[in-house]
């Protein structure tokens, strides 16, 4: 299996690799092209985003900054909207499903490292898929961690750290994000 296979599958994978260079270079392309951009290029926006993105749904809005590690691992349904300077770290597919509303600042990480300290000393990478349900909110500067899902209709606060899945419906607030009561 290639490393890029290895990445991608969550196992453990050399970053260095010619391949995931040459990606990390085409990704760095993109961002810097992207990030030039303002509202009134909105077609060429999604002619950037549609060569980059593993699937770009209908609609929808990411705004500048955007910043990736690949880019064909990130998977967008219709009408998902990303506030200002959001991060997704993609070495392994990231879902965002339809009408997902996704605040400033906020940090998606597929991307984790060995626990193993001696796999850390072979410079060995790993990743865990991060999926987010349709209809979903996150508030400003959450960071979503590897291996996550978000439910449907879940509401994470800004400022959150998700370490762990979120039912469908739940809020979730604090570091790290644990479900609130619901209001009556």
């Amino acid at each position: 299996m290639t490393e890029k296979g290895k990445m991608i599958a969550g196992a453990l994978y050399h970053p260095g690799d010619d391949e995931l260079f040459q990606d990390r270079e085409k990704a760095q392309a993109f961002m810097h092209a992207y990030n030039q951009t303002t509202l009134k290029d909105r077609g060429f926006r999604r002619e950037l985003l549609a060569s980059c993105l593993g699937a770009l749904g209908e609609r929808g809005a990411i705004r500048t900054p955007f910043s990736i590690d690949y880019g064909y691992n990130i998977f967008l349904g219709d009408d998902v909207f990303m506030n200002y300077g959001c991060v997704l770290l993609d070495v392994c597919p990231i879902r965002i499903g339809d009408m997902a509303q996704i605040g400033p600042g906020v940090q998606i990480y597929a991307a984790d490292h060995p626990r193993d300290p001696a796999d850390r000393d072979q410079g060995l990478e790993l990743g865990h898929p991060v999926t987010i349900g349709r209809n979903v909110w996150i508030g400003g500067l959450a960071i979503i961690l590897p291996g996550v899902t978000i439910g449907e209709d879940a509401i994470v606060g800004a400022g959150s750290v998700v370490t762990r899945d979120v039912p469908d419906g739940a809020t979730v607030a604090g570091n790290p994000a644990r479900q609130l009561p619901e209001r009556g």
